[in-house]
């Protein structure tokens, strides 16, 4: 199953280009439902090596595989106060994203990379250079 918004569109935002939406999203809405390609966990170290790095989400009950999702689901930004959730179906390979409030049209979409919208853990793009 897959769903998306058609008044979603890509344009620049917080951190290079994010997702954003033509009309007012009420809190709970549905925003998007993604459609996932799922890498097996051996071929998930692989994609580190490529652009797609960044753009991978950990998937799968332990966490060992890596997910393409496709919509605009890779496309938006993070944030430690986002204003929108994902939540990761692995029985239907899905990737739904969701109003966690209010959102103006024309305001940026933002998720949490960490998976929960109150986890404030560091992700690898804001820790420093080991």
């Amino acid at each position: 199953m897959s769903q998306k918004n058609p008044h979603l569109y890509v344009a620049p935002g917080a951190h290079g280009r994010g997702v954003f939406c033509g009309v007012d999203l009420k809190v709970g809405e549905i925003i998007e439902i993604c459609p996932v390609l799922v890498v097996p966990k051996e071929e998930t170290p692989l994609l580190d090596e490529t652009i797609l790095y960044n753009y991978v989400f950990i998937w799968g009950e332990d966490d060992e595989e890596g997910a393409i999702v496709f919509g605009y689901g890779s496309m938006y930004n993070h944030a430690y106060e986002p204003n929108a959730e994902y939540k990761a179906d692995y029985e239907d390979d899905t990737f739904t994203v969701y109003a966690l409030k209010d959102i103006p049209a024309g305001e940026e979409i933002s998720i949490n990379y960490n998976g929960d919208p109150s986890n404030k853990k560091l992700v690898w793009f804001d820790k420093e250079d080991v």
